[in-house]
């Protein structure tokens, strides 16, 4: 039972003439008696809230910053009328922002044998399974001085997806894969290129594709056209380990990979290419295998929503026996990780010419803006010091890269905002070179 601030305005009301005409007990007694009658009556009036009916439909599955509506169906088999307010409750991370939680509350009235469907707007904070916690119904009575309250267990599970920001991205690298395809005027040739036929020449060409026997038997001069190999493996590792829950601009290092990840296989199916995904630290927590086109990226999306940094340190041996056990010969191997001496000198080098003898290996990391600030301030002795730190951080850096490359391996290192263009662009870069 629940009392509202009527009854508390009508008690103070109702003392004021006690006070002044009839105080004492008998007073308080005849004020007060009416008053709980008048709750009790209220009360008895008011719809009960165990019987109601519920059911749930919706969505179940929305892009991180976008809205998720779902649905609530309140049935009243009651013979009265309900009167008051549903709390269709949702974890604080169901929303954005504070003020925005504001939608889980509907004030509803229901006449007897009657439904109503209430509507509760989501917008996720972050990644994952979104469980719906409790529904609270407060019924009031006709006069309302008193309620009804209880709770129900309503299930519903609204899972976030990768919001995908790099997909922006996409058009113009497509653009430049069409280019290395052969399919505009612009035509590229590299040691893993295919040939693909002959067309006319159009002057800009490469005089080097000029197929002379072709030429002979027309009138016209005829030109070789390439394509780079396609059905090629792409395997992208995820190191899920400890370094990946650094927070880089508010958000987790593994956010920027999983976007990252999403670009590479997006623009790598439309190439022709197979992607597969595999998540590990000390076990594999996700891995995405030999999907179509079509799949690629919704199995992605849900093999990703749910991915979080486990704060243990990446078993490097372990991480190269799972990658070389789902790669195949020849595979393009995208390894997401850190660039951090320790983890990279201790952990990654030992285990490095395991993947670089069979396979072309790419390691993607994610840089902090903060440190490039840090490294280009002066004015004050603090921001000395702190510009001498940050590039002794970066001059590290840069260093494990340079001992990356000596070993065959191709490095990307950019921030959150610019790791899913540059990883799109050493793709592309290595399908030019012809070594993809």
């Amino acid at each position: 039972m629940t009392l509202t601030g009527r009854t508390a305005l009508l008690a103070a009301i109702g003392a004021l003439p006690v006070g002044l005409l009839a105080p004492g007990r008998p007073g308080i007694l005849a004020v007060e008696g009416i008053l709980v009658l008048a709750i009790l009556c209220d009360l008895a009036l008011a719809a009960p809230v165990r019987k109601l009916h519920f059911t749930r439909n919706g969505d179940t599955s929305v892009r991180l910053g976008d809205s998720a509506d779902v649905h609530l169906v309140l049935t009243n088999p009651s013979g009265r009328r309900l009167r008051g307010w549903v709390r269709d409750a949702w974890p604080p991370s169901s929303w954005q922002a504070p003020e925005q939680q504001g939608a889980a509350r509907h004030r509803v009235s229901i006449a007897p044998g009657e439904r109503r469907r209430v509507v509760t707007r989501l917008i996720p904070a972050r990644r994952g399974d979104h469980g719906a916690v409790r529904v609270t119904v407060r019924s009031y009575g006709p006069l309302g001085l008193a309620a009804r309250q209880g709770s129900h267990h309503v299930p519903w599970t609204v899972r976030a997806l990768p919001s995908f920001e790099s997909r922006r991205h996409l058009p113009s690298r497509l653009a430049r894969l069409r280019e290395l395809d052969g399919r505009t005027s612009v035509l590229s040739r590299g040691q893993g290129t295919e040939f693909d036929g002959l067309r006319e020449y159009v002057p800009g060409d490469d005089v080097r594709s000029i197929d002379w026997r072709a030429t002979a038997r027309q009138s016209a001069v005829a030109v070789r056209t390439w394509r780079p190999e396609r059905d090629r493996q792409i395997l992208v590792v995820l190191d899920t380990g400890r370094t990946s829950a650094g927070r880089v601009g508010g958000f987790p290092r593994l956010d920027a990979s999983l976007d990252a990840t999403l670009l590479l296989a997006a623009l790598a199916s439309r190439a022709g290419d197979r992607v597969d995904l595999l998540a590990y630290d000390r076990r594999v927590r996700a891995r995405v295998r030999r999907q179509n086109t079509a799949d690629l990226l919704p199995a992605l999306m849900e093999a990703l929503s749910t991915l979080e940094p486990e704060l243990v340190e990446t078993d490097a041996r372990g991480l190269a026996g799972a990658a070389l056990q789902q790669a195949a010969p020849g595979a393009l191997i995208v390894l997401l990780t850190t660039l951090d001496a320790a983890p990279v000198e201790e952990a990654l080098l030992p285990v490095l010419p395991l993947l670089t003898r069979r396979h072309t290996v790419l390691v993607a990391a994610v840089a902090d803006p903060r440190v490039e600030e840090m490294e280009r301030a002066r004015g004050t002795v603090d921001a000395v010091y702190e510009a001498a730190a940050a590039g002794q951080t970066q001059a590290q850096r840069r260093r494990t890269a340079e001992q990356l490359r000596r070993r065959g391996v191709t490095v990307v290192d950019a921030p959150p905002a610019r790791l899913a263009p540059a990883l799109a662009d050493a793709y592309l870069a290595l399908k030019a070179a012809g070594r993809l």
